[in-house]
């Protein structure tokens, strides 16, 4: 509709009104009126288009006048009489009615023929985005319960926590002592869980399981949807808790707590129920009076012992998977975040108990290490997934090994990214590098952790991450976030490690550009912080290019070509993540192809995570997988059944056969025709095979 018109409700009556000159008011109106039926549609048009708080309110001064020195007058038209029936429109050259189909298909094609591109693409999109409406509506409609969540005293507004000298997350009694690492500022204090508790935990974990593995699909999906509604109505208090808890700021917590763990959520929504419906499989010729499929069963209770840097999301990524399999589940929080973990448990907690279902079927544990290999070795779990560092994975594989439960570990990783030199949006390029290497303040997983740049780009690169990663600023959550790029890191316990492994690439003639120590915030002196660092020329001699850094350090490596660079990324004993950046669709696949890890990102950074592909790495990063469809499918017994497909027809041992043999010469004979003609690989050994069965039988 031409921007000039709109519709205009003046005193109850509807009428097309248009701003222009006097001079123009003739000729607008002839217009109109000699085409009634145009005038209706563009009325009606305007109708759709316009809100009631975009309609404007006739004063006394837009009244029409035929003064000369009008410049922008309301002219009103009345419209043409209503059409009594959705079929009856009024003909174009007379004021009389006719009747025809409004919507006649060749009417509908000749307006695609005449529409400008456009009004047609405008019109395909409206026509799409309606029956997305209808089959969304006629869906299964959104089903929860609302609960809400007592909070922990820490998240009371104007809480100010104990100030603590020397923080540490042991206390002096041996309790757990749970403490802000942006500020040194004291949370709460945990009794850490016993065996006897891991213990109480399980057998009730295995009760609820019971009654559990019996609900359907959609009674699960009510308690995802109970859950995933409580999450959106409170991202402002999770991520808070989470910040909290590890440091990180609050547009971290966004990327990386609640925007994941919602997808997450959503995508067992939609596709949960068909990923663990029973699979049909292909049987063999010999079979084909069979059906043969897979079922997926709930494995009973399960435990995942899970790493403090997503707090919010590691703890709840494999409670929602393993739920929905109909599966109980005890998690085994760090220490280092056991507040918060605390606090997202009663938040599942409240999600079943509202849903009516028994709540212990899912337990946190917070406890001490020596306590954890209890849970990893007990006969009641049935599968451990583990998240954290190689040593510790090495111990969880020996404490299992004592009940052998099924096992899926995810360590941590040296993740590269390539840069190819026919990358020419760099400044962009740059973005996505400097949020890859320090979200959550490098303390990530699938962080990138070396950029691999071509000689083409490298200078302009380096020059570019240097002055971004001069201006970033660090501080916590309490600050404004306008203030805060780079938050804490959960201990300083690794701050001489980083430091060393730092000066040792320097003196081996890596050029610190950036950062390089830890900083002692003029804020918040007992937080612990490291200054966001840019470290180049850094080649794979260098500790510090083979080693996991798990820290806000940015490490650039020049390779000479293609194949240099996927040499120097498949250097290190990792191999979790990795991205590579270009043009060229034969580089990008070759990297993605040649790159020795379990997951590659082609022009993006971790992407595959969001997409809720499996996840997990190869050698020193681990194996198993947990997300996506094998993801779910890895915390179920894979139980495979075969049945008669007709009834009547089912397998009989042929007398040749049967026990006891009475002729072993012919019963060879037999069996290898029964071979030979099943899978014989031409015609002639098929029917050779044929007809030893035939000779034999």
């Amino acid at each position: 509709m031409d921007p000039a018109w709109g519709v205009g409700h003046f005193g109850g009556v509807v009428g097309v009104w248009s701003r222009s000159s006097s001079s123009s008011s003739s000729s607008s109106s002839t217009s109109i009126y000699s085409s009634p039926t145009s005038s209706y549609k563009a009325m009606m048009a305007g109708m759709a288009a316009v809100t009631p708080s975009s309609i404007p309110v006739p004063t006394t001064s837009s009244i029409p006048t035929t003064s000369s020195t009008s410049v922008a007058t309301t002219q009103f038209i009345p419209p043409p009489p209503v059409p009594t029936s959705a079929e009856e429109e009024y003909d174009s050259t007379s004021t009389t009615r006719k009747r025809k189909m409004a919507l006649h298909p060749s009417t509908v094609l000749e307006w695609v023929q005449t529409a400008s591109p456009t009004s047609a693409a405008i019109a395909s999109l409206a026509i799409a985005l309606s029956l997305w409406l209808v089959i969304a509506w006629s869906s299964e409609s959104p089903d929860y319960e609302e609960f809400t969540v007592p909070l922990p005293l820490a998240l009371e507004e104007g809480y100010v926590g104990k100030q603590l000298n020397a923080p540490s997350v042991k206390a002096e009694d041996n309790r757990i002592q749970c403490y802000a690492p942006a500020t040194g500022r004291l949370l709460d204090v945990l009794t850490p869980a016993s065996a006897n508790d891991i213990d109480t935990a399980i057998a009730k974990a295995a009760e609820a399981q019971k009654q559990w593995a019996r609900t359907t699909f959609k009674q699960r999906r009510k308690v995802l949807r109970t859950l995933q509604r409580y999450i959106l109505k409170s991202q402002d208090i999770i991520a808070r808790a989470a910040c909290l808890d590890s440091g990180k700021t609050k547009i971290d917590a966004f990327f990386g707590e609640i925007l994941v763990t919602a997808e997450k959520i959503n995508w067992l929504l939609k596709h949960g129920e068909n990923v663990l419906r029973p699979e049909r499989r292909s049987v063999p010729f010999l079979m084909m009076y069979k059906t043969a499929e897979v079922r997926y069963e709930p494995m009973g209770v399960v435990a995942a012992c899970v790493s403090w840097n997503y707090p919010f999301h590691n703890l709840l990524g494999p409670i929602v998977s393993s739920i929905f399999a109909g599966n109980g589940i005890i998690v085994k929080g760090s220490e280092s975040t056991a507040w918060s973990n605390a606090f997202f448990l009663s938040i599942v907690s409240r999600a079943l108990s509202a849903c009516g279902h028994n709540p212990d079927l899912v337990a946190g544990i917070c406890c001490w290490p020596e306590a954890a290999d209890h849970l990893t070795s007990h006969p009641g779990i049935s599968h451990v997934t583990f998240i954290g560092s190689r040593p510790v994975a090495k111990l969880v594989a020996k404490s299992a090994a004592a009940t052998l439960p099924a096992l899926c570990v995810e360590l941590g990783g040296k993740d590269a990214a390539i840069i190819l030199d026919d990358v020419t949006n760099i400044q962009p390029l740059s973005s996505v590098l400097v949020r890859g290497v320090f979200q959550s303040a490098g303390q990530n997983c699938i962080g990138i952790e070396r950029i691999i740049v071509l000689p083409k780009i490298y200078d302009r690169l380096v020059e570019i991450l240097e002055s971004r990663i001069k201006g970033l600023r660090v501080g916590s959550i309490l600050d404004n976030p306008e203030e805060t790029d780079v938050g804490a890191m959960v201990s300083a316990a690794g701050f001489d490690k980083l430091e060393k492994l730092i000066e040792d690439a320097v003196q081996k003639g890596a050029r610190l550009l950036v950062g390089g120590k830890r900083i002692n915030h003029l804020k918040y002196p007992q937080g612990h912080y490291f200054s966001p660092t840019l470290l180049v020329d850094v080649t794979t001699n260098m500790n510090i290019a083979n080693e996991e850094v798990f820290g806000p350090v940015c490490l650039v490596l020049k390779a000479q070509d293609v194949s240099h660079a996927i040499q120097i990324a498949n250097s290190t004993e990792y191999g979790l993540g990795g991205a590579v950046f270009g043009k060229n669709k034969a580089n990008l696949n070759r990297v993605a192809n040649e790159m020795k890890c379990g997951m590659v990102a082609i022009n993006d950074f971790a992407v595959f995570y969001l997409a809720q592909l499996p996840f997990g790495g190869v050698g020193g990063s681990g194996y198993g997988r947990f997300m996506g469809a094998e993801g779910l499918r890895s915390v179920c017994n894979m139980k495979s059944v075969c049945y008669d497909k007709y009834p009547g027809i089912s397998t009989s041992i042929p007398p040749r056969v049967d026990y006891p043999i009475q002729d072993r010469s012919k019963a060879w004979d037999f069996c290898r025709g029964l071979v030979e003609f099943s899978v014989g690989m031409t015609l002639s050994s098929k029917i050779a095979g044929l007809w030893r069965l035939v000779k034999n039988s």
